[in-house]
Order: structure tokens, then sequence, then C-alpha cells
């Protein structure tokens, strides 16, 4: 008998219904008495804070996390066609459970195969955690605790045979239409990108990102030639969260993929350190990720080698910065602003297009 549906498309049918059917799939018979709306944030994906009550039953999940489809329009196409949202409910049915990292706890989540799709979490209140922002900036305290994890991570599928078996899908047909779709639409995005930043990014920096745009399909062969493992892809300060005891945890696995272990590292220290603390402790927090993922079996690696590839995967946080404010919507300005302004400060401190040969 097939499941009933949890699948909405908008806030207003989160119900007492509608969280009655998610409750049956996991506590069949607890009684949900009601619904509050905590919060609506719309970006990505619209995320909403639920808090749920129960008739008599208290041990249950009170406060739930739920993603959505973007309620912007252009956002919500954008983000559909490479089946963003499917790939993260996809992550926590299949592959949450072998990823050793903090991560959120699932409750639920269905999709079509289309774009309709509900993913239904535990809210971080649950797990007494607190969520980072996209515009945080991190200590290198923190930093070093991050890119442990990160290693971790990386170290767990490093090179694995699974890559080509179990998580196959990771790098299937529809990572390959992203990567097509990137790379066609990437010279007028990153033109329209790049307007909108102005004086957020110097013209030497500009024409760069132009030349990287038309290069692009090239680019992504090369910053895919390193070893493969499973990568965040999306690892800024808004997609942590933190403990209690000051220990993070990976959000939002949207962006999953086999990639290059290096790719996370640099995509995180662009976006979450200040450009003068990054300058100062870049080059010991990437020796302290060849640390750890030689503590956790990785073995083989040229500290010179690794760096390289560090500076060459600079260019696409900026990439990913630039498009996101091409696009629209998907993050808030002045958080917009700070990342452009530090990733942008991290490619001109490496050359990082001259190292990818755009």
């Amino acid at each position: 008998m097939e499941k009933p549906t949890i699948i909405v498309s908008r806030v207003d049918q989160l119900t007492v219904q509608w969280a009655q059917t998610v409750v049956d799939q996991y506590a069949y018979g607890a009684r949900v008495q009601s619904v509050a709306l905590l919060s609506c944030d719309i970006g990505t994906t619209t995320r909403v804070q639920l808090q749920v009550e129960y008739e008599g039953d208290q041990s249950l999940v009170r406060f739930w996390f739920v993603k959505l489809p973007s309620e912007r329009v252009v956002v919500r196409w954008i983000t559909a066609l490479p089946r963003l949202l499917q790939t993260e409910i996809r992550f926590y049915q299949q592959l949450q459970v072998h990823v050793p990292v903090p991560q959120l706890a699932v409750i639920v989540g269905q999709h079509t195969a289309g774009w309709a799709s509900t993913l239904v979490l535990h809210h971080l209140k649950e797990q007494n955690a607190q969520p980072g922002k996209p515009g945080d900036e991190l200590s290198i305290e923190q930093a070093l605790k991050v890119v442990e994890q990160l290693a971790i991570l990386h170290a767990k599928f490093w090179d694995s045979e699974q890559l080509n078996t179990d998580f196959r899908w990771l790098s299937g047909r529809v990572r390959r239409l992203e990567d097509f779709l990137g790379s066609i639409m990437a010279v007028p995005l990153m033109k329209l990108g790049l307007y909108r930043a102005d004086k957020l990014v110097s013209e030497t920096v500009k024409a760069q990102a132009v030349q990287y745009a038309k290069n692009r399909r090239k680019i992504m062969r090369f910053l895919a030639a390193g070893p493969k493992t499973i990568v965040h892809h999306d690892c800024h300060p808004g997609n942590l969260f933190w403990n209690t005891q000051g220990a993070p945890g990976l959000l939002d696995w949207q962006m999953v993929r086999v990639g290059e272990g290096i790719g996370d590292v640099a995509y995180f220290l662009a976006t979450a350190l200040e450009p003068a603390i990054r300058r100062e402790y870049e080059n010991q927090i990437v020796q302290h990720y060849q640390h750890c993922l030689v503590e956790n079996g990785v073995q083989g690696l040229d500290a010179g080698d690794l760096f390289q590839r560090y500076q060459a995967h600079l260019s696409y946080p900026f990439e990913a910065m630039i498009i996101s404010q091409a696009i629209g919507g998907m993050m808030a300005p002045e958080s917009s602003r700070i990342l452009i302004q530090r990733v942008t400060a991290a490619v001109e401190d490496h050359n990082a297009f001259a190292v990818v040969g755009a």
C-alpha cells in the first residue's frame, strides 16, 4: 500500500492534518494537537520552523525544520532543474547513516519525479545546537574544528569503491545535467552577477571571472582531477551549526556530490574567515587538514600539491557567490555583500583564476 504523501507546496498547507500524516509514518497512534509557525525564511528553499504539540505524549519531537521548494519563482526553477532538494532528501534517506560528521536528524522526506518535494528534520533546538549565519566571521579555533570534520568526512570515502557502486547517483545524470547547465549559463550569469556586485569586485578580477566563465567546462574538469571523495560542496558559515560544547556540524546537503576534498576546505576558508585572518593562518589550516587526513588513514599526500589544489579551488566559491548575486533572492543582501568581499580577496591573494588556466 502506498504511503500517504507529505508533499506540500505552500507554507499554509503545513496544517495539523499534514503534521498528523508525518507523525503517522514514524509514531503511529500519536495524535497531533496543534501546529504553530515559528518562522519562515525564503532563499534557495523555503525554510520553515514549526512547533508541534501532541495529545498526551510529550516524548515526541516538538520542534520541526521543514524545507520546501523556494517560493521565489526564479530561484525555484534554478534549483528544480538540478533537483537540489531531491538530492538532499536522498542524502538523508540513503547516505546520512554512512557520513561520520554531526548532522540534523531526519523525520521524513518525500519527492516526486518533478520538482515537488518536502523534507522534515529535527529543529536544532532538539539537539541543543545553534545555527550559523552566512556572514559569520569564525575564529581560528572554530575553523580548525570545521576542517577536522571535513577531513573525517573526506577520509571516510577517499577513493572508495562505493563511489562507483552504492553512491554512484552522486555523480550521475542529474549532476551531469547541473554541470552542463552551469557551463551553458556561466557567461551571462557571471556578467549579471558582476554587474550587481559593482565595486565589491575589482575590474581586474571581473575580467578574469568572465574568462573563467567562458572556459568553465574545461576548468570543471581540471578541478575534478584530484582524488575522489564525497564533498559537501557548499560549506559556508550559514551551513554550519554549533553544539553547546562548540563542536560544528554540517547543514544543507543539497549540493553533495563526488569531488575533491580540498575544494570543501577552499570554499570554507574563503567564506568563513575575515581576509586578514585567512592570509595569516590558511597555510596552517591546510596543513592541519592534511594531518587529519593522515590520522584518518589517507596516505601519499604532497603538501605542495595539496596547497596548489587549494588555490585552484578558490575559484569556485567566487563563482558560487557571484552566480547567487545574479539570480537574486538566495541570500540576505548583507550576507551576500560580506561573502563576495571575502571570496574576491581570496581569488586575488592567490591569483586563483590563473592557477586554473582561466
